[in-house]
């Protein structure tokens, strides 16, 4: 058997393991699916009346209702990394001749299955509190495309963090930048309607472009400007926790 096939192989082993972890662990499954529902409940029910943004609230929120539902599930990934690396998992890994990459991928994997999944749940309830999107097939394809290339690029991301991390509870707090990153971005509210120094925040941290992007996506018409934007910061981003992951990973396993 070839090594990449042994790599491969090994990966679908890891995916399987801890999506095993996931679904066993119930508070993960909340963090990570049912409580970005519970927030779009809240900001478009509760607190979307208040909002003028030109549209019905829903259509403007669920883009970045999606952004939001692949950042809630990364404090999991970051600990269940640092967990595998503190507790000796590693070590016993490689006694059993795993893939070294393979306990990275894992993770990455089943990161992006969840985030997937929490996207699914998103757009189903989006469409139950009555989302209108005008989008084609063509845009789907980008919506989804793109939130793909967001949900590794976090991952990665994540993973490094949490390989970097001294224990599990620093990995999952390191994360919130990340949970809180958009909240702070056009993701609730346009950023031009923001006060002086939050008005800039949005508009050049990585969320706002990825977010408005989905938004242009989803009403038919992307904007091409926001789009290299958003592909450029999913590309430089998944290359930064590529890179910080391998070389942690080498460096601590």
């Amino acid at each position: 058997m070839s090594s990449v096939s042994t790599a491969w192989t090994d990966s679908v082993i890891m995916l399987r393991r801890n999506l095993k972890h996931s679904v066993r662990n119930p508070l993960v499954v909340f963090n990570a699916v049912l409580f970005p529902i519970v927030v779009m409940v809240m900001f478009v029910k509760v607190l979307g009346g208040a909002f003028s943004v030109g549209e019905d609230y829903i259509d403007y929120a669920t883009p970045g209702l999606l952004v939001m539902a692949v950042s809630y599930g990364l404090g999991s990934t970051a600990t269940a990394v640092n967990d595998d690396m503190t507790r000796g998992i590693i070590n016993r890994f490689k006694a059993m001749d795993v893939s070294r990459g393979a306990v990275l991928t894992g993770h990455v994997f089943v990161t992006a299955v969840r985030c997937l999944v929490a996207d699914v749940a998103i757009v189903g309830v989006a469409f139950a509190m009555g989302f209108d999107p005008e989008a084609s097939a063509l845009d789907w394809l980008g919506v989804l495309g793109l939130v793909v290339l967001l949900t590794f690029a976090a991952s990665w991301l994540t993973v490094a963090v949490g390989l970097a991390a001294k224990t599990a509870e620093s990995a999952g707090l390191a994360t919130v930048p990340l949970i809180m990153l958009p909240f702070l971005s056009s993701a609730f509210v346009p950023a031009d309607s923001m006060g002086a120094g939050a008005r800039q925040f949005a508009e050049y941290q990585p969320f706002t472009p990825i977010i408005e992007t989905l938004r242009g996506l989803l009403k038919g018409d992307p904007s091409g400007g926001d789009a290299m934007a958003a592909v450029a910061w999913c590309v430089g981003l998944a290359l930064i926790g590529y890179v910080w992951a391998v070389a942690t990973f080498k460096k601590r396993a």
